[in-house]
């Protein structure tokens, strides 16, 4: 039997290789490419000329959209790390969304939950110019004395002696919510005033994320099968005595900014607006920012229910490590909320190259 191949960005194969792309409405995918033509055509080369032919053709049907894209693109199946017995893996898709929490900009008795603006002692480490395999990494820290060490993990930041006090941008009135902002990396805050506010991810304390879900399956405390935003929420309501020790396993830590349009979308790593359904979170080590990626999925709890259709990666996420894993984003509301919450779906992607 031939070995399995190595993970990556296989060759390319053929258009009518790729399951359900004559049934997708690649229309619906032009504004996110449109979006991020705003950058891509200034830093790469090769998407000059893509995004100049694509904003002159202005806007399009499917079939327009399809031919364009086949006529510019070839498709490349990634292929997943193979399993630790060496037999070929699978990817994996999750869901995100931006969550609507309850805040206020005074803290009370209420509101006393703080999501915290960048420290003035947090370093951002640039090393790429020496190491360039660190480039991918996001190397935070502080000086202490003449040494620069880690920053602050998340037990240090929320504890009663927090040195981050007088950094606070919003006060929250759940500390679960604003544990799962934090996972998120974006969202929206009903004000105790009626106003409508909007954060998004300003930067990170750069320590390693842990995910709560995953510790729970190994202590036997949820199924692996059960495990989703949801159960996940429920076992924190009901374990309140453990909840903050279990939070606290995840070191990661983020950093908000409020965001100048509470009616537009967050923008992601690419620094524009995430298109829902059309835009995905993916490891920049293993597929380029910026790359139109094709999903075949499935939609959470309906395992014959197809989810094939045209993505772009747009966004990175502490979680979303390895080559065929991706996060995709859903929007915001009861909908995106669900779908985010319990998508965990075995998955095949294809990284569309330029010609």
């Amino acid at each position: 039997m031939a070995p399995p191949p190595e993970p990556g960005i296989g060759k390319a194969i053929g258009w009518d290789e790729l399951p359900g792309w004559n049934d997708d409405r690649q229309a619906e995918a032009w504004p996110a490419l449109l979006q991020q033509c705003k950058v891509m055509a200034k830093k790469k080369p090769q998407w000059e000329d893509i995004c100049h032919a694509a904003v002159a053709l202005g806007d399009v049907d499917d079939n327009i959209a399809r031919t364009f894209f086949e006529s510019r693109f070839a498709p490349h199946p990634v292929i997943p790390s193979n399993k630790e017995d060496g037999s070929p893996g699978i990817g994996l898709v999750t869901g995100y969304y931006e969550p609507l929490l309850n805040g206020s900009f005074s803290r009370s008795k209420q509101y006393r939950y703080p999501l915290y603006t960048v420290p003035d002692d947090l370093l951002r480490i640039d090393l790429a110019s020496l190491y360039p395999e660190l480039s991918t990494m996001r190397l935070r820290g502080r000086v202490v004395g003449k040494k620069v060490v880690a920053y602050l993990d998340r037990a240090a930041i929320d504890g009663e002696d927090s040195p981050l006090w007088g950094k606070e941008l919003l006060w929250i009135d759940n500390p679960v919510a604003v544990f799962f902002l934090h996972i998120q990396g974006s969202g929206r805050i009903q004000m105790d005033d009626g106003s409508i506010m909007a954060v998004g991810y300003a930067d990170q304390n750069g320590q390693p994320y842990t995910s709560i879900g995953k510790i729970l399956i190994e202590r036997g405390e949820i199924s692996r099968e059960d495990i989703s935003l949801f159960t996940l929420r429920q076992w924190l309501k009901e374990h309140p005595q453990q909840a903050q020790a279990l939070l606290e396993k995840n070191r990661s830590y983020i950093f908000f900014q409020l965001r100048e349009n509470a009616n537009e979308a967050p923008r992601g790593s690419l620094n524009i607006p995430l298109t829902p359904s059309r835009s995905i979170a993916v490891d920049p080590a293993n597929i380029p920012p910026g790359s139109p990626v094709w999903l075949d999925t499935s939609y959470p709890g309906e395992p014959d229910g197809s989810l094939q259709r045209l993505t772009f990666a747009q966004d990175t996420g502490g979680a979303i490590k390895g080559y065929a894993r991706a996060d995709l984003f859903w929007g915001n509301g009861e909908q995106a909320e669900k779908l985010a919450g319990e998508m965990k779906q075995e998955a095949r992607l294809y990284v569309l190259v330029p010609r």
